[in-house]
């Protein structure tokens, strides 16, 4: 049974013929393009997505072996069976190389032909199924980075990956050292633009006078130390990914010029007079509030909705920490190469502990701690004596510790970590934490929602 998905581009320059063959494949159910030349056979083939090319040999210009490889650069997956009434073994060769499915002499043997077109169309099946996998393996890989099994990370990855094949512009949103950058480069690695650059700039990394000269460039002379012109990095990135970390620090007249970009994909240099064209796709990343931004008058409400056209949050660390014991493992890996002894494991007392810690530097702050055990390491196993010794005191001792805080900061954190240690006990039971604490059930969730504890 034909599959009435499956186009086919007919080239046939004699009409009768023509009418013949697209009947014929009309009544066993495919759709069928027809076309009189080579030339007429590349415009069909602009404006439909085409399976098989059915085509004559000769046909009063470009020959159909010469449309086949044409259209072979713009449907690589495209099968074609060559018709001729004047054949010879050189022109079945030249159509095999070409990448003919076969190739068949005049008058057509409609029996036969049908069963090369069903066989035809099973490879291009099989080649798009390959394909599909091949897409799925590379995002896998693309997203290998970003680690985590929790619900909101699941959601994240879900998010970024049908994202990702797109040309939409990306905002990522989440507190400092969540992981937006990893997140921005993974869906970079996961889009067609992957073999093109993926250049970074963290917005608030540098002097505002400086951020307009790295984005758009410089003309020679165009102020004091420009001694010589410099592309900027959406030249650089052309055709591939520009990743603006911390976009919520940038001022408002470089605003101006990035919604330029991103409406028109001109721009000038600084000091400069020439328009420059770029096809760059725009990932931004903020830990601010855009939304208070741009009711202060400090962020373009304009350039807000262009850059937010999609938009993913990173949860912090504190909201799944049942992810913690796979990032620990992963940056074991990641590492394992900075100590001579090879480390596999983590003791139980250290995740224990890992899964309370409140980690207001989120990810960056657990690898860092992973890295240094990892040096410090005098066996495969992670130990109590690998990591800070502020790690492991109780939550009295740690809030005592935090020299200059204010009363009702002190309190607060106590509260979190006793909450906390209540949670982990309990296996994430709230009624048996509340019980525990000698709270009620409804204490402790106005407690946690209070704190954004999950």
């Amino acid at each position: 049974m034909a599959d009435a998905d499956n186009t086919i581009l007919l080239v046939e320059d004699d009409e009768p013929q023509r009418k013949t063959l697209s009947g014929f494949l009309r009544k066993r159910g495919y759709r069928v393009v027809e076309a009189a030349s080579a030339g007429q056979a590349e415009q069909e083939a602009a404006r439909h997505e085409v399976d098989l090319l059915l085509t004559d040999l000769r046909l009063g210009g470009p020959d159909g072996i010469a449309l086949l490889q044409t259209l072979k650069d713009r449907h690589p997956d495209l099968q074609a069976l060559v018709l001729t009434a004047f054949g010879t073994v050189e022109d079945a060769v030249r159509a095999m190389r070409a990448g003919a499915y076969d190739f068949m002499a005049k008058p057509v043997d409609l029996d036969r032909l049908e069963a090369l077109v069903e066989k035809a169309l099973e490879r291009v099946r099989l080649a798009r199924e390959n394909r599909g996998l091949r897409e799925v393996v590379k995002s896998s890989d693309a997203f290998s980075e970003l680690v985590g099994e929790s619900e909101t990370m699941r959601q994240v990855k879900e998010l970024a990956v049908k994202v990702a094949p797109s040309k939409a512009s990306v905002l990522i949103l989440g507190e400092s050292g969540t992981g937006k950058e990893v997140l921005a480069r993974a869906v970079h690695r996961s889009s067609e633009r992957r073999g093109k650059p993926f250049l970074v700039i963290n917005c608030a990394a540098m002097p505002e006078t400086l951020v307009e000269s790295e984005l758009f460039g410089h003309e020679k002379g165009a102020f004091t130390g420009a001694t010589s012109e410099k592309k900027g990095r959406f030249e650089l990135a052309d055709g591939g990914t520009l990743f603006l970390d911390e976009i919520g620090d940038v001022s408002l007249s470089v605003q101006v010029k990035l919604l330029n970009v991103l409406q028109s994909g001109r721009f000038e240099r600084v000091g400069g007079t020439k328009t420059h064209q770029v096809d760059v796709r725009l990932i931004t990343a903020t830990h601010r509030d855009l939304g208070k931004k741009i009711q202060e008058g400090t962020f373009r409400e304009d350039l807000y909705y262009r850059l937010n056209v999609v938009s993913v949050t990173i949860p912090p660390l504190r909201e799944r920490s049942g992810d913690i014991s796979l990032l620990v493992n992963h940056f074991i890996r990641k590492h394992a190469d900075l100590s001579a002894v090879r480390t596999e494991s983590v003791a139980p007392e250290v995740l224990e502990r890992l899964s309370v810690w409140p980690f207001p530097g989120n990810v960056r702050e657990l690898e860092n701690l992973v890295e240094r055990a990892v040096v410090l390491a005098e066996g495969p196993e992670l130990k109590p004596d690998d990591f800070p010794p502020q790690l492991f005191q109780d939550a009295p001792a740690r809030i005592a510790d935090s020299e200059g805080s204010g009363l009702e900061e002190q309190v607060a954190n106590l509260e979190i970590s006793l909450i906390r240690d209540a949670l982990q006990k309990n296996n994430g039971n709230k009624s048996a934490a509340a019980r525990d604490l000698g709270l009620s059930e409804r204490a402790i969730r106005y407690k946690m929602k209070k704190y954004s504890l999950s």
